[in-house]
Parts: structure tokens; sequence; C-alpha cells
């Protein structure tokens, strides 16, 4: 096996619970052969391990050869899938109707096709229940081949109605490739630059969903389709900047589970739905839904039929931290946060080196964020640099862009003057490059750029107020309110003007925000 064979398979071992442990041992036991029993060894040896070291292991086991260590591994990963598929088969949908199908091909091959067909009934009832559209055409290609080998009253029709239904569920195939393909799409520009920067980004968008969205009406659509749907315009909203739209069709994608037995079914979507309405509450400062929604999220372990695997305890865990930073960026609560930061420090690292690297990048970017707003300027510039250089610049150019403006300003806070004029340099070298410089960046560059450490504080005052009114008419902007997104600058520059604290001016705003949304409520 290759290093990242050996990673994946000690990966594999660790991801397993107690019981899963237990079930595989049992599971390779039943065959009682010395190789079994090698696999059960191996086993044990690399889950007692905290990283994983085949040079430990031959220590610890001589009758392992490290010529065979490489099959023995590879079999030793298949028979753990083995036991899982055989674990799960009980519970995981999709294997319990593939299992009926499996069923149903050796009961046509002995030609029991009554017994058959009655295997195929009971299959589709259960794809039909879970939407699984591609399993369908499995069962209607199976219920044809029967049809072909018997004859009896009724048959014509029987063919006449699975053609139908095949066309009907390939239609729907169709519409919800359509849509994931569309997302696709959108989701790499995303990953790559960010939010819509500028017309072209705007057009290029637009385009795809012109030249390549079906056409479909949507109160006929299924559940299913309805689910992939407003997962592409969620995004397509959010790529450009329209959080109301996309806080509808976030509404929308939660509310196919008013129902709440189908969560424990869907709930690695169902989350990822209720996590992007809370995104677009949290952009447009709806603060008691976006409370409501986050207590509902923290608390879905206590739905009945909840069964959080390792894949969705870590979004789940993902989802609930990066919205209790949001919570304080909402309210300017950053020293409670920065309090609380200080206090899960540990298992918080522990937990972002498990996220991927946009997912890391993004929570770098929130905790300096918070570190800013509670004045914490020197903090702030070290998780700053952890974006800065972290060498994947293709991920989140914007994150980037705005990681080195805010990177500058915590500098000026800290009177760093004389490392400004190279900060200054790099980041207008890496706009640049990225093709990033608009109004916003120009103005704030220009600005950092011509102070002088002789001004007086009236003049320096002076300097925040013009660059206040230059920033302000940009907030409106199509093209430009993108920059408020990622940074409050408007409170901070009151903060200098008025010699306040950036948290009090933000608090603030949020207690009179808060407190108007409470009335229209009323």
């Amino acid at each position: 096996m290759s290093k990242e064979d050996n990673t994946g398979l000690f990966q594999l071992i660790k991801s397993l619970s107690r019981n899963e442990k237990r079930y595989f041992k049992l599971f390779v036991a039943k065959e009682g052969g010395p190789l079994d029993k090698k696999f059960i060894r191996l086993f044990d040896l690399m889950d007692q391990q905290q990283e994983y070291s085949e040079e430990e292991i031959l220590k610890e086991e001589n009758t392992f050869k490290k010529a065979q260590m490489s099959n023995l591994k590879a079999h030793l990963y298949k028979r753990i899938l083995q036991s899982l598929r055989m674990y799960d088969s009980g519970n995981v949908r999709d294997i319990k109707i593939r299992e009926l199908i499996d069923h149903s091909q050796i009961l046509y091959n002995r030609s029991h096709y009554k017994q058959c067909v009655r295997m195929l009934q009971k299959a589709k009832k259960m794809a039909q229940k879970h939407h699984n559209l591609e399993l369908l055409l499995e069962i209607y290609k199976w219920e044809k081949q029967v049809l072909s080998q018997t004859v009896g009253k009724g048959n014509q029709q029987r063919v006449n109605d699975i053609i139908a239904q095949v066309r009907d569920v390939n239609n729907r195939i169709n519409n919800i490739n359509s849509f994931s393909n569309i997302l696709v799409k959108l989701n790499a520009l995303y990953l790559r630059k960010g939010f819509a920067r500028n017309k072209r980004d705007f057009d290029k968008v637009r385009k795809i969903l012109d030249q390549e969205m079906p056409p479909y009406t949507e109160a006929e659509l299924s559940f299913y389709e309805k689910l992939h749907l407003y997962n592409l315009l969620v995004d397509y909203y959010f790529f450009t900047q329209d959080f109301v739209k996309g806080c509808i069709y976030a509404q929308k994608w939660v509310d196919l589970f008013e129902d709440q037995r189908q969560i424990p079914e869907y709930l690695d979507i169902y989350l990822k739905g209720l996590n992007h309405l809370m995104i677009a509450q949290y952009k447009l400062l709806r603060y008691h839904a976006f409370v409501g929604n986050h207590q509902r999220m923290k608390s879905i372990h206590q739905l009945d039929g909840i069964e959080l695997d390792a894949n969705i305890q870590l979004k789940l865990q993902k989802y609930v931290y990066s919205h209790l930073f949001n919570k304080f960026f909402m309210v300017g609560d950053f020293e409670i946060g920065v309090n609380l930061f200080s206090k899960i420090k540990p298992q918080l690292e522990q937990f972002i080196n498990q996220l991927d690297k946009h997912s890391r990048l993004v929570m770098y970017y929130k905790i300096a964020c918070l570190y800013f707003g509670d004045g914490k300027f020197d903090q702030a510039t070290h998780w700053l640099y952890r974006i800065i250089t972290i060498g994947e610049e293709d991920i989140r150019e914007d994150v980037h862009s705005f990681a080195r403006i805010i990177n500058l300003i915590c500098h000026f806070e800290l009177g760093h003057t004389d490392v400004i004029p190279y900060y200054l340099r790099s980041t207008y070298r890496y706009l640049a490059k990225k093709n990033d410089i608009q109004q916003f960046q120009s103005f704030i560059l220009g600005f950092i750029k011509h102070l002088d450490k002789s001004m007086t504080q009236t003049e320096l005052i002076r300097q925040f107020q013009n660059l206040r009114d230059q920033l302000l008419p940009l907030v409106d902007s199509p093209y430009e309110k993108r920059a408020f997104i990622y940074f409050d600058i408007i409170s901070w520059l009151e903060s200098k003007i008025q010699g306040r604290k950036v948290a009090d001016i933000i608090k603030e705003k949020a207690q009179a925000r808060i407190g108007q949304q409470a009335v229209t409520l009323a």
C-alpha cells in the first residue's frame, strides 16, 4: 500500500465506533483461519497507535513479514468495509434496497418470477419512499425483464405503466443532474474567488444559469428535485450577494422538512440547508430568527431517530462554532467571544485541523476578526498570518485579499509604522495579481499610504472622516458592497472618529437594530 493508502486504512480504523470494532472482530472470527487471526492482530496494533508506524508494528509482532504487509493491509481494508456493509445493512436505506434487488435477481435467475415480482414491489415501495430515483430505474429494469418472461392478463397495460414510470423518473433524474451540474460549476467559482466581485463575475454566473437551467414548474417537482433546486438557487443568490432571495430559498429548503420524520433520513442535507438559512439571516442581521435556528441546530441530536456519524459530527461542530462566532459579530460581544475562545482554544485548534482547507481558512478569518473586534490586534495578526502564509491562494482569493487589508489595519493600530510600507507593497502586489483592486481597496490602501506619524490628532480624525465619506456610497453599489461583508470598516472608522472601542459602536448599532426587530415582530 502507498503512504496515502496506509493513512486511509489507519483513519478508517480510528473512525470506527466501539460497537463497529466489536462487530468487525466477530465478523472476521467466523472464518477462523490463520489469516483472519492476523487481520485481527494487525487491526488491534493499528488501533492502539496514535500515529501510524509500520516499523513499530513489525517490532511488536514478529510473525508479520515486511514483504507481506502491503497485501495484509489491503485485505484488512477490504474486510473492514465488508463488515461495515453488513453492520449497516439493517440501517442504511440504500443498502436495504440494493439487497432486495439482489434477492430479486437471484429469484429471477432461478425462474421464480412471482417471488421475484413480490421482492421487486417491496424494493420499489422503499425506493419511492426514500426518493431514490437511480435505484427505481434499476427496479424498473428488472420488472421489464420479468414481464418479458411471463404472459398474463393486463401485461400490455403493465408494460405501458412501466414505460411511463421510467420516462417520469428519467425526467426527474435529468432535472437533478442539471441542477447539480450548475451547482458544481458555481461552487468551483466560489471556492476560488468568493463572492462575485464585478460585472464580469455577475455576467458569468448569470450566463451559466440562463444556458443550462432546464425548464421546470416548481410545484410539480419531487422532494429530491426541490432539494437540488433550492441548493442551487441559494448558492447562486449568495454568490451574487442577494441574501434576501437566498434567505427565501434557504427557508424553502428547510421547510421541506416540516415532517421531522424525514430529518434522520436526510440529516446531512437538512443541516446544510439550516446552515445556509442561518448564513442568510446573519448577513441580513435577522438576530431573533438566527438565534432560534442556532438553538435548533445545537439540539438536533434530541430528535427521534437521529444518529450522528463521524462525518455529521464534524460538520455539525463546524456549523455550531461558525455561527457562534457570527452571533458575537452580530451583537458586538467580542470580549465574551475571545474569553470563550481562550477556554476552548486547545480543542478548537484540534478540531480546525480536521477541517478541509476551505473551512479551515474561513475559521482562521473569523477568529482573526473576533480578536480585531476586541482590540487585540497582535492576536488578530497571528491568525491573519496563518491565512497569508497558508499557500492555498486559489482557495477563496477574497478571504486572502481582505486578510491582507485587515493585517495592514492591525499594524496601523499597533503603531508598527516601520513595517507598514512593506505590507502595503505586498498587499498591492497580491491584489493586482488577483485583479482585485476596486474602489474599496484603493480608498483604504491610499488612506494607509498617506498616513503620516507626524499628523496631529485633529488631522488624523479628518483623514478617518474622509475615508468614511468615500466608503459610505459604496455600501449600496452592486459591485462594491461585497467588501462590507468581510469587514465592518464603517464601524471601525466611526470608533476612530469618536475615540471609542469598535465593539461598543457595533454593540450600539446591534441593540438598536434588534430592538427595532422586536417592535416589528410584535
